[in-house]
């Protein structure tokens, strides 16, 4: 396993990226940096969203080390550098969606906790923020704060139709699970793009309103196109489906104790950001608040929104001693 692209990035040229081998023998891409500190004030487990991969967040892990953290990393089974679960490795696949849960344990339990300097943090964005919200419960004890961006808590249904057709949530669950019990779980959602690279360019894009960023991050899938995923077959909708059924359940929302911060984009034309904030406003330890004019990815948008987050997290991040005590 390696990183690519450090040549333009040579001030993280000390990370450690090895493979992890996970319970079921898949392995998973994973990668570390020290903190710039003498004095660490933690370590931010950053957890990407769909279709990412490590070198993405190639800034920001930078910026979180100026501020005195250690950083760690993983890219998800099914993409970036990790096993990919399918022999079309453009499709973006899972057979379970707990195994993202089993990953991230074990990421924390072998890679963090022994290699990293305590206290642990997480820093998760989309699809990150729904696996790290369905396993807080487990992982209180753990990670001392959660701080979410833009989190998968339900999909934007009025930007994405499922089969050309408009359903809600409950209907994608629905028609995806049909497909599945049909056979069909492994082909690709119809009309899903066959390619990591967007057609249309810049100004079609629903994840960033940063021009110069938009290219970085399409040259790293020129460089490297092995990086790259498409779009998601029928079994990861279904899995993700019954994920955010979980969120949403009023069974599940008071097990949620650590002190959680989700920031959300007003733009966001890939997740339902209402739906975030309704989710804070009835968990007890979650608080939410909006960027006005962000895309979906926070942490790829112009220098004002970009400014915007790093004024948040660093107000949440690690917090006051007085406010772990209260939390605890």
């Amino acid at each position: 396993m390696h990183l690519n692209n450090l040549e333009k990035f040579p001030e993280l040229a000390d990370g450690i990226c090895h493979a992890m081998t996970c319970w079921d023998n898949s392995e998973v891409r994973v990668a570390r940096w020290p903190s710039l500190s003498p004095t660490p004030k933690g370590t931010i487990c950053l957890l990407q969203g769909r279709a990412e991969f490590i070198e993405k967040y190639y800034e920001v892990i930078t910026e979180l080390r100026q501020r005195g953290f250690a950083v760690a990393t993983l890219d998800w089974r099914g993409q970036g550098m990790s096993d990919r679960l399918l022999p079309d490795r453009m499709k973006g696949h899972v057979r379970r969606f707990t195994d993202y849960g089993r990953d991230l344990e074990q990421f924390i339990k072998d890679v963090i906790l022994p290699d990293c300097p305590p206290p642990c943090f997480a820093l998760a964005h989309s699809m990150g923020g729904l696996i790290l919200l369905n396993n807080l419960p487990r992982l209180r004890t753990k990670i001392e704060r959660a701080f979410l961006c833009a989190p998968l808590i339900e999909i934007n249904t009025s930007a994405h139709g499922f089969m050309g057709i408009s359903l809600q949530q409950p209907g994608i669950r629905k028609a995806s699970g049909l497909l599945r019990y049909l056979g069909l779980g492994n082909w690709y959602v119809p009309g899903a793009p066959r390619t990591p690279l967007d057609r249309l360019g810049f100004y079609t894009n629903k994840l960033t309103s940063d021009g110069p960023r938009y290219d970085r991050n399409r040259q790293f899938l020129i460089d490297a196109p092995e990086l790259g995923i498409g779009g998601p077959t029928i079994l990861w909708t279904h899995e993700i489906s019954k994920a955010l059924d979980v969120l949403q359940s009023s069974d599940f929302q008071p097990t949620i104790h650590t002190p959680t911060f989700i920031l959300t984009a007003g733009n966001d034309a890939i997740v339902n950001s209402r739906a975030a904030e309704l989710f804070a406003l009835t968990t007890r330890a979650a608080h939410a608040t909006s960027i006005t004019g962000s895309k979906h990815e926070i942490m790829m948008e112009r220098e004002i929104i970009r400014e915007q987050f790093w004024a948040a997290f660093d107000c949440f991040i690690p917090g006051t001693s007085t406010l772990r005590q209260q939390s605890a």
